[in-house]
């Protein structure tokens, strides 16, 4: 599996299919927003919005 981190203007990934979104609470808190699990061309790819969906 693939993670990406996208940054300021880079909320979400073209072409990925959405498999499932979690929000894992970890020993730091929770992340800035749901970590999007989907599929890119067949490849599984993790994708967290840096700042969050639609905030800068």
């Amino acid at each position: 599996m693939l993670g990406i981190i996208g940054g300021s203007g880079l909320y979400d990934l073209p072409g990925m299919e959405l498999v499932d979104r979690v929000l894992p609470d970890t020993p730091f808190g929770f992340p800035s927003d749901e970590i999007v699990v989907g599929r890119v061309e067949g490849k599984e790819i993790a994708f967290l919005s840096r700042h969050g969906r639609g905030t800068d």
